[in-house]
């Protein structure tokens, strides 16, 4: 049998055999350090929603690239054609993969993440909407999608979540049409996330671009945490009314470390508005006291040299997931998640952040949980200590919303039973600071059932030995712990001058 009558009788099988072999094809899956214990075992790496892991695909294809590397807007030598032609590709590729038609939508790569895209689409639509000054996020929003809306705009409203503490839901749709309604005629545009990077709840986007365009609003997206675990239709045949205005997300966050952010935006949108960075790239013509926007997308965005090989890398890792099949990257990552969310389930001192009724509220694999008797940085601490197991902490640049789901945990504490409220508003901000925050668990594409039973088994037997870790432990303030006797030099694991000094002493 061909390997194209094999690709046509067993697609999805294709995709399952592509997926187990990309597992482990990322650099620093197999990461060794020694513990608290004396043990060296290899890290089981939960931090994902941070930043993935590199795929040595992407790497290996960018590494590629580099034997022809040259800078773009020129096609005259080979080098500068090449480049042209993959940067060109990266733009392309990346549309494609969202299911956004060129003719409607154009594809910009800006700064290092996504903020930099939301403080553009934030003073685009400050400039194209000059009269409308309201802007609408959701509670869950990290701060990139939250802090520059308040900056570049007067009036900044949060839309409140369904249920209420740590069971929150999605949004609140009724909520959000009330604000539509209250504020009709001066709202710009609605801010929400795809998926929370604290919970992994995921928002209805298409519905709330619906209600949004019905009241003359825009619509922004927040994709960081959905692009590389489920598939993604910014546009194509979907009615106008439900298609996403500005889809923005971070390339660090889809296997390609060091790859700018993307903003995916409505040509219609942006292609009267005036760039704020200038440079060169962006111009047609020069004189010397005035020069001529080129009309040209995304080449009127991009000023000055961009970062070709980022994008090309993270073009890379979206080829690769295209070829799995996001259908087939969502189910196994749904499956782990449910084997992460019952193992949770079943150990009565952690406390699970955000509604896990999958039915009505979906997920993308990212959890927030605490446990009882332990601050969630000690926590943290002593899975990386004494399990090498690599998770988050504190509030994941989403304070707003850990705070509200957190504001009872506060409440349920021991010491806080018998102080009134006095004693409360008075209480030392080093023992909320410790309290207010949350352990994170996030999957990758190179997660294994292992890696949870790793977690859930830490979990459980620090959980029967918490008067041994708590005596090994000093509380050194702002929520961090740190061990009485272990203290690793983490220079000596890497630096980078070492690194130079090696290589350049075995040239």
């Amino acid at each position: 049998m061909t390997l194209n009558t094999y690709e046509r009788c067993n697609p999805q099988m294709r995709g399952l055999d592509l997926l187990q072999k990309i597992r482990t094809d990322f650099i620093g899956i197999d990461t060794h350090y020694t513990l608290a214990t004396a043990k060296r075992s290899k890290r089981h790496f939960l931090d994902s929603a941070a930043s993935t892991l590199m795929m040595k695909t992407a790497q290996a294809t960018a590494f590629e690239f580099l034997n022809h590397y040259s800078n773009t807007h020129s096609i005259t030598h080979f080098s500068a054609r090449i480049s042209t032609e993959a940067y060109e590709w990266a733009h392309a590729r990346i549309l494609s993969f969202l299911h956004a038609d060129p003719e409607d939508y154009t594809c910009i790569f800006l700064g290092s993440g996504s903020t930099s895209c939301f403080n553009r689409i934030s003073k685009i639509f400050r400039d194209l909407k000059p009269d409308q000054n309201t802007v609408l996020i959701s509670l869950m929003e990290h701060h990139s999608n939250d802090l520059p809306h308040r900056q570049h705009h007067d009036n900044v409203f949060h839309i409140p979540l369904e249920g209420e503490g740590r069971h929150m839901g999605h949004l609140n749709m009724i909520a959000l049409e009330d604000l539509l309604q209250k504020y009709q005629g001066d709202v710009s545009y609605v801010a929400v996330t795809a998926a929370s990077n604290v919970t992994g709840i995921i928002n209805p986007i298409h519905e709330i671009a619906q209600l949004a365009h019905a009241y003359g609003a825009y619509v922004v997206v927040d994709g960081s945490q959905i692009v590389a675990r489920q598939s993604v239709n910014v546009g194509h045949n979907v009615p106008h009314s439900r298609n996403i205005d500005a889809f923005i997300f971070s390339g660090h966050k889809v296997y390609a470390p060091g790859s700018p952010g993307v903003m995916v935006v409505r040509r219609e949108v942006i292609q009267d508005v005036v760039p704020t960075n200038v440079g060169g790239g962006m111009v047609n013509r020069v004189f010397r006291q005035s020069y001529e926007v080129s009309p040209k997308l995304p080449d009127r965005e991009e000023a000055g040299t961009p970062n070709i090989l980022g994008a090309i890398t993270l073009a890379a890792a979206i080829e690769v997931l295209d070829r799995i099949g996001m259908d087939i990257v969502s189910k196994e990552e749904e499956r782990l998640l449910q084997m992460l969310l019952l193992g949770l389930q079943d150990i009565p001192e952690a406390i699970i952040y955000g509604s896990y009724d999958l039915s009505r509220y979906p997920r993308v694999a990212t959890v927030a949980f605490n446990l009882a008797g332990f601050d969630h940085g000690l926590l943290a601490t002593i899975l990386n200590d004494y399990y090498n197991v690599a998770v988050r902490n504190d509030c994941f640049c989403a304070h707003p919303y850990v705070r509200e789901m957190l504001l009872q945990e506060l409440w349920d504490l021991d010491v806080l039973n018998d102080l009134n409220q006095d004693v409360f508003d008075h209480l030392d901000q080093e023992f909320i600071k410790a309290r207010q925050g949350m352990v994170r668990v996030s999957l990758g594409l190179y997660t294994t059932e292992r890696d949870i039973e790793a977690l859930l088994a830490a979990i459980c037997d620090l959980n029967s030995q918490h008067d041994f870790y708590a005596q090994q432990y000093s509380y050194q303030g702002n929520g961090v712990y740190r061990h009485n006797e272990f203290q690793p030099n983490h220079t000596s694991l890497f630096h980078p001058q070492d690194v130079v000094n090696f290589f350049l002493k075995n040239k």
